[in-house]
């Protein structure tokens, strides 16, 4: 049974990885931005081709650690976290913050 003290739980690991995530991605985009032939093409491009790229290993690697059958969703999960974590890792918190409060009900 899911309480809310595990619901909370379950967040905040969600939020660690994907913070784990977005540093991970954001320090790989640094280091081989530098790379002769990627300094053409733009930032932001290279950040999220690295974020497809690690959220599904990340995916995998996790499956085989804690030893859960890799499905179709799970990956499918992955690429859709890894348009998340490529918004934290190039600063986008803010934007999606930003749109947060634009749409949630303010009391007066």
């Amino acid at each position: 049974m899911m309480t809310m003290e595990n619901l909370m739980q379950m967040v905040t690991y969600l939020l660690i990885a994907i913070g784990v995530a977005a540093f991970i991605v954001s320090v790989i985009t640094q280091v081989i931005k530098e790379m002769p032939y990627l300094k053409k093409i733009q930032t932001n491009a290279v950040a999220l081709v690295v974020s497809l790229i690690i959220c599904p290993v990340a995916v995998v690697i996790a499956c085989q650690y804690f030893k859960i059958v890799i499905t179709w969703y799970y990956v499918f999960a992955a690429f859709i976290a890894a348009f998340i974590v490529y918004l934290v890792a190039t600063g986008g918190w803010e934007k999606v913050s930003e749109m947060w409060n634009r749409t949630k009900y303010n009391k007066k």
